[in-house]
Order: C-alpha cells, then structure tokens, then sequence
C-alpha cells in the first residue's frame, strides 16, 4: 500500500507573507502600545492600534485579526467580557492577554474562555513578538489540519456508499438550525461529523463547544453546562459562565447523551423550548441561542421505554437523526482511512513512513475493528511510531491485530460468523493449511486438493503473507 499518492497540498491562510497577518494591538497605555506596534511592523506584521474598549468593539466586528493583543484593564470588569466578544466575533483570532501579575485570576479566567496566552503588562516588546510569532505558527497548523481534514473527508468517503449517504443528509442539515441527533457506536466519527455539519453551517464563525455528558457526574456537569452563581455550592467561590452561554451564537454538542440524568435532561429540555438556562444556585432566566447538535451510542427509543431517557426531549432531539456507519460496512473506504492516518501520524510525530507490506496490509484488512475509526487511527500511530524505516511491516502492528490473525487461524469465519462469504472461508483455509505446514506450499496444495499454481495465485489474490 503505497502512501506517497496521499500526500496533499495544503495552503492555510497563514501561507503568505508576514505583512498579511493582521494584529490588534489593544492598550490602555499608548507609549508601551506604541513600542510593540513599532516592533511587531518590524517584523513585517500588519499592526491596528485601539486604546479603550469602545475601540475594541469597533475593530473586531469591523475585520477580521489573525492575532490580538488584549489589556484587561480596558473595562471596568476587568476585560474579561470583551475575552467572551472576541471569542464570539473572530473565534480563529489568537488572542493574547496582558494582566498585571497582582490581578492574574482574571487572566486564568481569560484562559478558561478561550485565550491562547497572557504574559504580564510589563514584558519587553521582543517577548511580545515572540509569542505573536509562535500564536501565528499554531494558526498556520491548525488552519492547514482544517482543510487537510475537510479533503480527507472527501476523499475517504468518496468509496463508501453508507458514508456518502451521511454526507448527503449532514450537507442538507448543516445550513438549518435544526437539532441533529448522530447515532452510531463508539469510535465512528459522530463528534467530527458534529464539527463538519457546524463548519458548514451559517454559525461556522461561532464557538463550537463539546460536552461529554458521560465523563462527568450529574452535579459537576450542570454547573459545567450552565454555569453557577458564586455560594451556589461548596467551593463555588466565583460565578461561572456555562458552557451553553460560552457558545452563544454557535454550537453545542453533547456527546453520550443518552447517559444524561433524567434531572439534567428536563433542563435540557428548557433550553430546546425556550432558548433560557439558569445557573445552578440562580433565580435568573438567561437566554442563549445555540444550535444543539447531539450524539449517542445507546438505543434512545429503548431508553424511553425503559423509563430512562424523557421521551420529550427525545422527540426534541430526534428531528434529523443520521447512524454514523461502523468501519465494517464502510471497508471500500479503508485504504484511504490508512493513507489519511498514516500522513496525520507522519506529521505529529516526525516520521516518513510510506508504504506497507503484504502481510501488515492482510493483518489490518481483516482485523475486526471493535473501536471503529478510532480505534484505526491509534493502531496506525503505533504501527507509524514502531516502524524502523519507510515500511509499515507485520511486527510493528499492536498485539491485539496481529492475535486476531491467530485466533481465526484455529477458528474459520465460517464457524464464528453467521453469514460468511466463499472468498472469507477460502481465505481462512489457505492461511490455516499454511500457518500448520509451515508454509509449505506444496503439501498445503495437496492436503487443500488444487494444484500449486492454484494455491500460488490464490496467495496473489488474497495478498497473502507466506
């Protein structure tokens, strides 16, 4: 399996000359904005200076910035709101903060709501530059992962008629605001088909916030979807921003949301009705507009019927529902799910791996793949990371894949699997007669009962590893 026909040209926005990434320099205090507009423009940057909040608000919803330098002490709350603004308007923005070290909570909140970094007002100017520089760097990788991503999508898809059919219904929703409710097991892709459908919707410049409502318990994910006021609870010491009101105006995704209680699901609930969430501890109705685009892997109409899942906020959710296929029914698709992995584990960890040989190609083709997509991508990064040179071979796969090899060995397709195929079960006998002879092709042709020719191109079709 050849990878160098996966290699693709990417240019980001970034890739272009230093004088068309635009910076925001945003200081109350003009002599040190002044010094650092003077040394970023050195440095070939395109430098717009404001010094209140006023102008803040004028210039980011006027264009667009690539970097933003932001004082906290340019409202009276202490500038984190305009942090919430900014995140809003120009969520691709790099937004750095700088906040006196005595007041360094607000930059943690900062932080907390999306910053990429704060350093301290009284920092030289050439420090500034470096973190503009590196914030410009972390722009340009993950603008070029964007659209490397959004042309693996099409070229991985572009085989399977099950995934062109989740294609054709998530480009017909995306441009909706329709609550969409993705069903599929664990591992499939639902949440990257929740950021698909968001990058192509009308709220793609709006925040796009994940909630794994399996990975925290009840109390802690109310507080974590709708914030809470401070005394709410023990160690609730200042209030919170919810999660739903950090992404006013974009998109939330629930991920497992068939393990949600039924006490948070009737909160839920109110948000779908009425566009309102109230923060735990908080006589308060605030109102939120964000697109709910949900996921599970369990059997919801089930769960309603066993009492366990609101059959309101079922019917609430359910108005698209589309099944993320396991990686089983789309195997046409599989050579390039490799190539795509291969060239991503290439990049994250410095490696040049290019091809793969027969036996690591048969191993993966017919391992049973229980994680899905997921769980393809982890054996390909290990397979990438263990490989000496340029070839993916046979020893550098996980243990389970190649376990898996022995295990049909000593038990055919055909008597674990209800519905095997003439080519399943011929494989399974080949590979059996020659695991037991040692490969000896001749005697596993006569004990087969064909010619050595036949068993010879019959090792060619199935890809064979003698």
């Amino acid at each position: 399996m050849n990878m160098a026909d996966a290699n693709v040209s990417i240019r980001s926005r970034s890739d272009r000359d230093a004088d068309n990434v635009r910076v925001l320099v945003a200081m109350a205090d003009l002599p040190y904005a002044g010094a650092i507009q003077t040394f970023l423009k050195g440095d070939g940057f395109d430098v717009e200076r404001c010094h209140d909040q006023k102008g803040v608000l004028r210039l980011v919803g006027r264009r667009r910035f690539d970097v933003i330098l932001l004082d906290l002490e340019l409202s009276a709350e202490g500038g984190v709101e305009l942090v919430t603004f900014i995140r809003r308007r120009d969520p691709d923005a790099k937004l750095i903060l700088l906040c006196d070290l005595s007041r360094i909570e607000r930059a943690i909140d900062g932080i907390r709501r999306g910053a990429y970094f704060y350093l301290p007002t009284s920092v030289q100017p050439s420090d500034v530059g470096l973190i503009v520089n590196k914030a410009v760097r972390a722009l340009e990788a993950e603008t070029a992962a964007e659209r490397f991503e959004r042309s693996a999508l099409e070229e991985m898809t572009a085989g399977s008629p099950a995934m062109k059919r989740v294609i054709e219904q998530v480009t017909k929703v995306a441009p909706t605001d329709s609550t969409v409710l993705l069903l599929g097991e664990t591992g499939v892709g639902k949440e990257v088909m929740a950021r698909t459908i968001h990058r192509l919707s009308p709220r793609q410049d709006m925040p796009f916030v994940a909630i794994n409502c399996a990975a925290l318990p009840e109390a802690l994910l109310e507080s974590e979807m709708f914030g809470h006021v401070k005394g709410a609870f023990t160690g609730a010491e200042n209030n919170k921003t919810g999660l739903f009101a950090e992404a006013d105006g974009g998109a939330v995704f629930l991920d497992e949301i068939g393990d949600m209680s039924l006490i948070t699901q009737a909160k839920l609930l109110r948000v779908l009705q009425n566009g309102e969430i109230r923060p735990v501890g908080s006589n308060t109705v605030q109102h939120v507009d964000v697109r709910v685009i949900a996921a599970t892997n369990r059997d919801l109409e089930k769960a309603v019927a066993d009492m366990q899942f609101r059959e309101d906020l079922y019917f609430r959710l359910n108005v698209i529902q589309i099944r993320v296929p396991p990686l089983r029914e789309r195997m046409e698709a599989f050579p390039q799910l490799v190539r795509y992995f291969v060239t991503r584990a290439n990049a994250r960890y410095r490696k040049s791996v290019s091809d793969m040989d027969d036996e690591a190609r048969a191993l993966l083709q017919n391992y049973h793949y229980p994680g899905n997509i997921r769980e393809l991508e982890s054996i390909i990064a290990h397979a990438v990371i263990m490989c000496d040179d340029d070839v993916i071979r046979a020893k550098d796969l996980p243990d389970q894949v190649r376990a898996a090899r022995r295990q049909r060995l000593a038990l055919p397709n055909y008597i674990t699997d209800s519905i095997p195929t003439i080519e399943e079960m011929e494989q399974d006998l080949i590979r059996m007669a020659l695991d037991r002879l040692d490969n000896n092709q001749t005697e596993a042709a006569k004990r087969l009962g064909i010619s050595r020719s036949t068993l010879w191109r019959k090792i060619k079709q199935y890809g064979i590893s003698v």
